[in-house]
């Protein structure tokens, strides 16, 4: 039985990452970023495919975990019969090298520890060379991929795998430092364990100090923000969907993808939950990655870009990995990443328009590649696309690709109009015009009386949620009413909202998933909106528990196994989270920000000038 995917903590550095199980045992590790092939994987097959474990000897263990306050440096504390230690675990940040710090303190007593670092390299299948070094460090050589391990405990060579046992008295602190770097390369200077926890302590602390409040959901919001700072890749200010790849969305199932991307369906959420939280910078940074991402011919538009803006991302399978709890296959890479999605055309005009609102850039900057995919969009909304899940079978017309179409031309119009940009306005309001009407006609079913999946269906979706959330329709609409009444009566599962029925709609994968966290953040949203603000309140509190102890949230949630699925701990998740969190308490609302909402207060956004 594998550890559950909520028994997992996130360490991080900014550029990589790393999965430290309730046990001690860093089961996932990508080094120098996050989709390096640099790492070892048990969390996807077995501790022979790499993981090190400190903790202590014996079966008479208690274990309790936190993060040290606002920070993430994670503490996971051991009680034994014979005396207690923690374990503190982080990645210093500013490094030249990417490096885990790992500190054993006795707090009590004695306690009799042991260690085991399993080194595999690409996914967990190569076994690198391992030698000591004349400064008694060992160092791991497998091609381009070098680690080097400086700790004073005597530890040795055991059946490939570095064993060592110690004792630590209350009092004492033993410190293992793990350094990457490239084989090639001089050995990297040993980083100062006691300097670099103080550095990395105040860095977070500082850091999370700016997360604007969000009343009594304040800490919730400073986690998540903690977590999605954690998930940018500094240099270039990408956010990866996760770091992780291939954990299930139902245990057993093939719906297993590599998330260690930036997905643009996530732009303008990110863009408003970083502004609502008060990080503009963040939010600059993620515009910037944006524009040089999506530069070039409008019509080479991926959905979905690497951490520097990569566009050739090929899917490929890790065969000799049985998968989480044998999950397989095991994907590297997204098939997906080359699929036509008309809703990031929606995304990429609302979040410069956003952006402009938010003071975070001129009114010039970023227009011209706006205009070239306003012209580019004429040529393709009618087309059908694979919709914003990324379905593998035959393409549709999506009624929500179809509205983030519209959502383009409209916020193209309200740029033009707000910060005088110059555009041929009368072409753009007629193909909004058009384009309404034809969602209203064929994405809109008469005898249902609602909004469906895509033209033609009888099929309901969690992103028709979103119409009133981008001002396609008010919320006061009865088509929009019976269309959220229709969702609450056939997608919920235990109260949670369901994308889509997996058993109802071909999406050319065997039925069956978690409920989608994003799309129950969805409803809280709507029901802000609608005024309802007893069942937002209900149903988000409901959300907020099913993080686990650590505040981290996964993909979605099994609610008959009560567990946490999908890949871990997820950007989308996080981002509705803190989203919701400020829609609830908050007068300058994201939701009002987005759906241009004419009753929202004037001054409803903060500048980056506040």
């Amino acid at each position: 039985m594998s550890t559950r995917i909520e028994d997992y903590a996130l360490i991080g550095d900014c550029k990589s990452a790393a999965l430290v199980g309730r046990d001690g045992s860093i089961d996932w590790l990508c080094w120098p970023r996050f989709d390096s092939e640099a790492c070892f994987a048990a969390l996807l097959g077995s501790r022979e495919h790499g993981r090190w474990l400190i903790a202590p000897r014996g079966d008479s263990v208690k274990i309790t975990r936190r993060y040290r306050p606002n920070t993430l440096v994670l503490e996971t504390h051991f009680e034994t019969p014979d005396g207690a230690a923690t374990l503190v675990d982080f990645m210093p940040r500013g490094c030249d090298h990417s490096t885990i710090v790992r500190y054993v303190i006795g707090t009590r007593g004695q306690v009799a520890m042991h260690t085991e670092l399993i080194l595999r390299f690409g996914y967990g299948a190569v076994v690198p060379w391992v030698t000591r070094v004349e400064t008694g460090a060992l160092r791991a050589i497998a091609g381009p991929d070098m680690v080097v391990l400086h700790t004073p405990v005597h530890v040795r060579g055991k059946d490939m795998t570095t064993v060592g046992e110690f004792t630590i008295n209350r009092g004492e602190t033993i410190p293992f430092v793990l350094t990457y770097s490239r084989s090639h390369l001089p050995l990297p200077n040993p980083v100062d364990p006691t300097g670099a926890l103080a550095e990395t302590e105040t860095y977070w602390r500082e850091w999370s100090a700016r997360c604007r409040p969000a009343g009594r959901w304040s800490d919730a919001v400073r986690r998540s923000m903690i977590t999605l700072k954690a998930l940018t890749y500094e240099p270039t200010g990408g956010i990866v969907a996760a770091p992780t790849t291939s954990l299930p969305e139902q245990i057993g199932s093939v719906r297993n993808w590599d998330y260690r991307y930036c997905w643009l369906r996530d732009a303008t959420l990110t863009l408003l939950g970083a502004m609502h939280a008060g990080y503009y910078e963040e939010a600059q940074a993620w515009r910037e990655w944006l524009l040089r991402a999506v530069a070039g011919s409008p019509d080479q538009l991926q959905i979905m870009y690497g951490i520097g803006g990569e566009r050739r991302l090929t899917e490929w399978t890790a065969a000799w990995l049985p998968g989480y709890e044998n999950s397989a296959p095991v994907r590297i890479g997204n098939a997906a990443h080359d699929q036509l999605q008309l809703d990031v055309f929606g995304e990429i005009m609302d979040t410069y328009h956003q952006a402009r609102r938010g003071g975070l850039t001129s009114d010039q900057s970023g227009w011209g590649i706006q205009l070239a995919f306003a012209d580019h969009l004429k040529k393709v909304w009618r087309e059908p696309d694979h919709g914003i899940w990324e379905m593998r079978g035959p393409p549709q017309h999506f009624t929500y690709s179809k509205v983030m179409a519209w959502v383009a031309y409209d916020r193209a119009i309200k740029s033009a109009e707000t910060f005088g940009l110059e555009g041929p306005l009368d072409e753009w309001r007629t193909l909004r015009e058009q384009i309404c009407d034809e969602v209203c006609e064929h994405g809109y079913d008469k005898e249902l009386g609602t909004f469906v999946q895509a033209f033609g269906s009888k099929q309901l979706d969690a992103n028709l949620l979103l119409l009133p959330c981008v001002g396609f329709l008010p919320i006061s609409d009865p088509r929009i009413e019976r269309t959220i009444a229709a969702i609450e009566s056939r997608l919920l599962r235990d109260g949670f909202v369901m994308r889509y029925s997996t058993e109802e709609v071909a999406d050319a994968l065997p039925p069956g998933e978690g409920a989608f966290l994003a799309c129950s953040f969805w409803l809280v949203d709507v029901y802000t909106l609608q005024g309802r603000l007893d069942d937002a309140e209900r149903l988000f509190r409901r959300l907020v528990g099913l993080r686990n102890d650590l505040g981290l949230l996964s993909e979605e949630y099994d609610s008959g196994t009560k567990r946490l699925v999908g890949n871990f701990p997820q950007a989308f998740s996080h981002l509705a989270l803190v989203n919701s969190a400020y829609n609830l308490t908050t007068t300058r609302k994201p939701v009002h920000h987005r759906a241009q909402d004419e009753h929202a207060p004037p001054e409803e956004v903060a500048t980056a000038a506040d």
